[in-house]
C-alpha cells in the first residue's frame, strides 16, 4: 500500500493566504472611508439643531417681550430674553449654541435673532418683519454645511 497518498490527503493547508486578507483589509478601509464623514457630520447637525432651537425660543421670548410692552420690540436684547428665558444662553461657553443678537427692526416693530452653534460657528437668524412675516436663514461659517445646506431652515 503506497503511503504517499494517504499522507497528503492528510496534511491540508487552512486558512487565508495574504492576498485574501489584503482584498479583505482594503474592502474594510473603502467602507470605513465612505462612512466616517458621514457620522462626523451628525455631531455638527446636533449643535446646528441646538443653534436653531436657541433661535426659535429667542423667538418666542421676544413674542413675549412684545406683549408685555405695547406690541413693541424697542428695548429687546440677548439680555432681556434672558430675563424671559432663562434657559437662553447668551454668551458662549461649555461647547453650547449661544444667543448672540436680539434688537428690533423697523421702529420696533419687527426683530432680528440670531443664535450661533458652538462647534461649528454656524449663524441661524430669525427675522419677525413688521408685516408679521418670519424669514429663518442661516449662514454656514465652516466648509461642513450640516444642519445650513441651502441658506434657509
Amino acid at each position: 500500500m503506497d503511503r504517499v497518498p494517504l499522507l497528503r490527503a492528510h496534511r491540508r493547508d487552512d486558512g487565508f493566504t495574504l492576498i485574501e486578507l489584503l482584498v479583505v483589509v482594503l474592502i474594510i478601509g473603502i467602507l470605513a472611508a465612505i462612512a466616517i464623514p458621514s457620522f462626523l457630520s451628525q455631531k455638527d447637525k446636533a449643535t446646528d439643531a441646538s443653534a436653531k432651537e436657541v433661535a426659535r425660543a429667542a423667538a418666542l421670548a421676544a413674542e413675549t417681550y412684545s406683549t408685555d410692552n405695547a406690541n413693541k420690540y424697542t428695548g429687546i436684547g440677548p439680555s432681556a430674553l434672558h430675563e424671559y428665558d432663562p434657559s437662553l444662553q447668551t454668551s458662549a461657553g461649555n461647547n453650547n449654541a449661544y444667543l448672540s443678537t436680539a434688537e428690533a427692526t423697523e421702529s420696533g416693530a419687527g426683530f432680528v435673532v440670531v443664535a450661533i452653534a458652538a462647534a461649528s460657528g454656524d449663524k441661524f437668524t430669525w427675522t419677525h418683519k413688521a408685516s408679521g412675516e418670519v424669514v429663518r436663514s442661516c449662514k454656514a461659517e465652516a466648509t461642513n454645511k450640516a444642519g445650513c445646506l441651502s441658506g434657509s431652515w
